[in-house]
C-alpha cells in the first residue's frame, strides 16, 4: 500500500502492499496491481481499550488499523510540505503540535496554561478564547495516577478517560479526585508532584513494560502527606477500580 499522508502538517508516504483487506510488508519490489495510494493529513492516533489497547491512524476521513500493520515492513517518506491543522495554511515550521505561528498566537489551544494548568486566566477575564475555556477548561476534570514509566499524578478531562492513559502508554490508572475547573486540578497536580513524579520517562518505556504499583497505598499515602493543603479547594476523592492496559508490543529496541 503506498499512502501519502501529514501529521501536524507534514506530508509522508507510507508504501507497502494490500490485498482483500490484508497488509503485506514492503519488500522494495515493483508495486502490484493490489497497491494504492491514499492522501490526506493526519491527526492524533484514536486508541481505544480492550483486552489489548488498539490504535487507529486518522486519514482525513479513513482509519487504518496500525494493529493490523504489526510484523510488517512500510517506508515512511517526508513529502516537504506543513500545513496549520486549525487555519490549513501552508507554514514552513510547525509549532504547539502542528499550528502556524499566528495560530499559536491567537488560539486558547496554544497558551502556556495548557501545558501548566495551574496557571489557567480565565477567571481573571483574560483567556485568548473564552468560549474555548468554557467548553474545555471550566468542565469536570479527574485527578490520577498512572503508571507509564512509574508513578505519576496528571490530569485530564473526564471525557478523555481512559483516552489519556492509552494516549502517554500507561500500563495503569488511578482517578482519585474530581474537580470542577482545569485550574482547580492544575492546583492539586502542583501539589501531588510535590511528592510523586508528574513526568514520563519515555526512554525507560522503550525498556519493557514497569513493575505493577498498588497506586490505590500509593494515592493513601500522598494524600497523606499533602495533609490540609488540599482543604481549601473542591473535590471529591473517588473510589473507583484501577484501570490496566496492555499494548501490542511484538518486541522491544
Amino acid at each position: 500500500m503506498n499512502w501519502c499522508f501529514s501529521f501536524g502538517g507534514g506530508c509522508l508516504r507510507v508504501e507497502g502492499a494490500r490485498k482483500k483487506g490484508t497488509i503485506f510488508p514492503y519488500n522494495g519490489a515493483r508495486r502490484s496491481e493490489n497497491s494504492m495510494k491514499l492522501e490526506g493529513h493526519l491527526r492524533k492516533m484514536r486508541t481505544s481499550h480492550g483486552e489489548t489497547v488498539r490504535y487507529g491512524l486518522l486519514l482525513d476521513e479513513q482509519e487504518i488499523s496500525l494493529n493490523d500493520l504489526l510484523g510488517s515492513r512500510i517506508r515512511l517518506s517526508f513529502l516537504d510540505k506543513i500545513h496549520c491543522i486549525e487555519c490549513g495554511k501552508l507554514t514552513k515550521k510547525s509549532w504547539q503540535q502542528g499550528h502556524c505561528y499566528p495560530c499559536t498566537l491567537k488560539l486558547a489551544s496554544c497558551d502556556v496554561c495548557i501545558v501548566k494548568p495551574e496557571l489557567c486566566h480565565y477567571a481573571a477575564g483574560t483567556c485568548r478564547e473564552p468560549k474555548w475555556g468554557e467548553d474545555h477548561c471550566m468542565k469536570t476534570h479527574v485527578v490520577y495516577l498512572a503508571n507509564s514509566s512509574g508513578a505519576k499524578v496528571g490530569i485530564t478531562r473526564e471525557t478523555q478517560v481512559p483516552t489519556r492513559w492509552m494516549d502517554q502508554g500507561a500500563v495503569q490508572a488511578l482517578p482519585i479526585f474530581k474537580v470542577k475547573t482545569r485550574l482547580d486540578s492544575g492546583l492539586v497536580e502542583k501539589m501531588l508532584g510535590e511528592h510523586v513524579a508528574d513526568k514520563t520517562n519515555w526512554q525507560r518505556m522503550l525498556k519493557g513494560d514497569p513493575e505493577s504499583i498498588d497506586l490505590r497505598a500509593l494515592a493513601d499515602k500522598i494524600i497523606d502527606e499533602v495533609g490540609d493543603a488540599l482543604k481549601p479547594l473542591v473535590l471529591e476523592r473517588l473510589d473507583v477500580p484501577a484501570y490496566n492496559f496492555n499494548y501490542p508490543v511484538t518486541k522491544y529496541p
